[in-house]
Formats: structure tokens, sequence, C-alpha cells
């Protein structure tokens, strides 16, 4: 399925544009400690016209019958393209450096750093903060691409004293 750049996306967005939208779909998710179990999200990025793309993801536990029933995650955030503080400076690889700010209900608020390369977002988390409240949270690592007009994810997470794993992943489609 194509996509439309709109007319008003901030120049800076362009290589993030293929992200914009409502993005439905099913995953799986487990970890150390955590029985694996199904999900269905909804994820949606959103421009203004300013320099940053608005994303929100809602995860409900799907039941034995493939049916939404318990919310069991959300998030919300912002996406930059990182505009170097030097325009002089020489160009990188191919890409541009993204930034990402995530904030979770549990608690646990994500920096993430990374490069977008084409239809592709590889980031990590460069600092995460958390409330006392908060299960132990370390780092985690993201990965985004659009394969075949879907938007397929993967996030691998270092928590509760375990080390760097694979969390989730889903293949969300063009809602």
């Amino acid at each position: 399925m194509s996509f439309v750049i709109p007319d008003d996306l901030h120049p800076s967005l362009v290589p993030l544009a293929w992200l914009i939208g409502r993005w439905q779909g099913d995953g799986v998710m487990g970890y150390a400690g955590v029985d694996e179990a199904r999900f269905s999200q909804t994820v949606d990025f959103r421009h203004d016209g300013r320099d940053f793309l608005h994303y929100t993801s809602q995860l409900h536990l799907l039941d034995s019958d493939g049916v939404p029933a318990a919310p069991v995650d959300s998030e919300t955030g912002y996406w930059r393209v990182s505009v170097p503080l030097d325009p002089t400076a020489a160009p990188r690889a191919p890409g541009v450096d993204v930034e990402v700010l995530l904030a979770h209900p549990t608690g646990v608020v994500e920096v993430y750093v990374g490069r977008a390369t084409g239809a592709r977002v590889d980031l990590v988390t460069d600092v995460v903060a958390r409330t006392r409240t908060a299960e132990e949270y370390a780092a985690a690592k993201r990965l985004y691409g659009n394969v075949e007009g879907q938007l397929m994810w993967a996030l691998d997470v270092a928590a509760g004293g375990h080390p760097m794993s694979s969390y989730a992943s889903a293949a969300l489609n063009r809602a």
C-alpha cells in the first residue's frame, strides 16, 4: 500500500513519512519470568506541521479466541529527526539520526537514539528514568521496518535483572 507525503509535513520528517498514519495488528510478547502472550496493537503516528511525530501505542491481550481483552500496555511520545548542530559537518552514512522520547504509565520514561535508513529505524536507549515505584528496567533496543507494506517491529529489553533479550514483536497493517 502506498502513502502520500502530506503537504504540511515538516521537511525534516520526510525520512519518517512512511510511518505516518494508524497501524493495527497482532503480536507476541514474553520474557524471563513472563509467560508468552498474544496481543493486539494500535499505533498512531501523527504530525501537526512541526518538526516531530506524535506517537501513541495501545496493546490489549488477546483471549483464547483471539479477541482483544484486557489492556496490557500503552506508551506515548515523540519522534524527531536529529538536525546536526553544525550544518557544515560532514554527512554520515546514508540515513538520518532519530531521537525518540517515550513515556509509560508504569513509571518509566525512555530516550532512544538511532538511525533511520530507508524504511527501517534502529533505536537504542540513551536514557531510562524510573519512578521509585516502577519495576527495574535498564535498557532497550527497538527495530521498526516497513516490509511489504506492513509495519514490523521488535523490542529487546534488559529488565528485572535479566540481560538484554527479546521481549515483543508485531506485524501491523495500515488501518
